[in-house]
């Protein structure tokens, strides 16, 4: 049986998406967005999740909205789930208790490569260093993602982050160029390129480094809004270190926005059906049991274990 589901961005790129993703699986769509209720109108927040029986965030940047729509789902007493690739914002949601289960960065940035290394872990209590590469054969930016990155940035006045020996630092240094060896062959990289991993990751699994990497087409790419054209494909390359064991575990597909639609309202079924572990702000690998949610998204997803 179907379930009435709030969106709110409904009229973005992902929120397009997650609607798509709603009616597929036979729910109802309660699409709404700035012109019905701001971050800061707790009312008309109220008024928008009237009759929900979960809310989905797909609006940046997630600074602004996330904590609002969380009380407003808190008052509704509604699950919320959100695809904020945001590191502080992200920081933030997973810092705060919740009446309601609450799922972060629940998208292509965040929450697969949550649920990669954690399913990677499987029978560790604890690892060395997590690696994270994003090959991505481009990457065409909406004006959202730009809009969500320049609030990101301001917030830690321009420096990149790292999170190395159980914390996050902040550097003004220039990020290494090297090479990483994909399933499909070498491809160059940004070194320390974070992502919302470097929050998600360690906010429950005993891993004191963290670090991302990402394709330098796609790093390029990401400078100014561009009309989508031909999506990009992706490979997701996990691999997690124990003294001299390494387990590694890749996904591959293609558009990272369009994949994000399944990877938000996956969790949202599970946490209207109880399938989840814990009720409160938590991410992706600790919510759910991760093996389990990557064998459900073998339409959209392809995930191999290369250990």
């Amino acid at each position: 049986m179907g379930h009435k589901i709030a969106v709110y961005g409904a009229s973005g790129t992902t929120g397009q998406f997650v609607l798509a993703e709603l009616k597929k699986r036979g729910h109802e769509p309660q699409p709404f967005g700035r012109a019905q209720a701001t971050a800061d109108n707790p009312a008309a927040l109220d008024r928008a999740l009237e009759g929900a029986a979960a809310v989905i965030n797909t609006a940046g940047p997630f600074a602004v909205t996330a904590g609002p729509l969380i009380t407003a789902a808190e008052r509704a007493g509604i699950p919320y789930v959100d695809v904020a690739a945001e590191i502080e914002a992200n920081a933030d949601t997973l810092a705060r208790g919740a009446s309601i289960p609450v799922v972060p960065a629940m998208a292509f940035f965040g929450g697969l490569a949550d649920l990669l290394v954690t399913a990677a872990m499987a029978g560790w209590d604890h690892a060395d260093e997590a690696h994270i590469a994003y090959g991505l054969s481009g990457w065409q930016p909406t004006a959202s993602t730009l809009t969500a990155g320049k609030v990101s940035r301001e917030r830690r006045d321009g420096q990149r982050v790292r999170f190395h020996d159980g914390k996050l630092t902040y550097h003004s240094d220039t990020a290494p160029v090297l090479t990483w060896e994909f399933s499909d062959g070498t491809r160059q990289v940004i070194g320390e390129f974070s992502m919302a991993d470097v929050v998600t990751v360690p906010s429950h699994l005993r891993i004191p480094s963290v670090t991302n990497y990402m394709s330098t087409e796609a790093a390029t790419g990401l400078q100014t809004a561009q009309t989508r054209q031909e999506p990009e494909t992706f490979e997701v390359d996990v691999r997690v270190r124990r003294a001299t064991e390494e387990r590694r575990l890749t996904a591959s597909g293609k558009d990272i926005y369009a994949v994000s639609a399944p990877l938000a309202v996956e969790a949202t079924e599970r946490l209207l059906s109880g399938r989840f572990n814990v009720t409160g702000a938590a991410s992706a690998g600790k919510m759910f049991d991760a093996p389990d949610f990557l064998k459900s998204l073998v339409d959209v997803i392809q995930t191999t274990d290369c250990s």
